[in-house]
């Protein structure tokens, strides 16, 4: 049974990002293990949120599928297909909005028209929101641009909205930045700012509501 799905990039299993944010998280989208996290206070609720979507960067957010499972993977190898891989920037950690994330260091064109193709060509296969799902959206008191793609895409923070991050932590307060920032930039030394190639992308899967993200499929690009 698949509650929602979603495509994410996340990083090749044998890439060491991918052990290392595992580790930060305390969680391997891949395997559901959870590896010991950093000594670091309230680590593991400071990553809760994070966790439950296990390490990715956002391309086709999550929806609860309009049509088949099977359907849908046929439809994202299609699309995956006509894509070519491509290079990845070199990542660091980053405050975005309270949150920490790696995010790239330079502008990546392919990059945002991966994600914007991925909204686009994928979206026959989504269910429209339900009204408690758009209420929830809208607690955050939308932009008109925001409430705009959330009418059209069910999401609010994609196409000229979207932004590359891979989500390290909940929304922090000053002094907990000031501690976990630093803490992240050394666990992640030498491994994000490591240039990469984005050669795949991957369907996460939730088999019921509130249940954890994991990696379902790992779809090569270019076919």
């Amino acid at each position: 049974m698949v509650a929602r799905v979603a495509v994410y990039y996340a990083p090749e299993p044998d890439d060491p990002l991918h052990p290392a944010a595992s580790a930060w998280l305390g969680r391997d989208a891949g395997t559901d293990a959870a590896p010991v996290q950093p000594e670091l206070p309230d680590i593991a609720g400071i990553t809760a949120d994070p966790r439950s979507y296990g390490f990715h960067a956002t391309l086709k957010p999550p929806f609860r599928l309009a049509n088949g499972y099977a359907a849908f993977l046929a439809d994202v190898a299609r699309w995956a297909a006509d894509v070519a891989p491509f290079a990845l920037p070199a990542l660091s950690v980053q405050d975005l909005k309270g949150f920490l994330a790696l995010r790239e260091t330079e502008p990546c064109p392919p990059l945002h028209a991966l994600a914007d193709s991925a909204v686009e060509a994928l979206d026959a296969h989504r269910a429209p929101p339900t009204e408690d799902e758009l209420a929830r959206r809208r607690k955050a008191r939308l932009s008109d641009a925001h409430e705009a793609l959330l009418a059209r895409w069910g999401y609010p923070y994609v196409m000229g909205e979207w932004q590359f991050h891979m989500t390290l932590t909940r929304r922090l307060t000053p002094e907990e930045r000031d501690l976990y920032r630093p803490a992240a930039e050394a666990h992640f030394a030498g491994i994000a700012g490591v240039p990469r190639k984005i050669g795949a992308v991957c369907v996460f899967t939730q088999a019921a509501p509130g249940a954890p993200f994991l990696i379902g499929e790992r779809i090569r690009l270019g076919g």
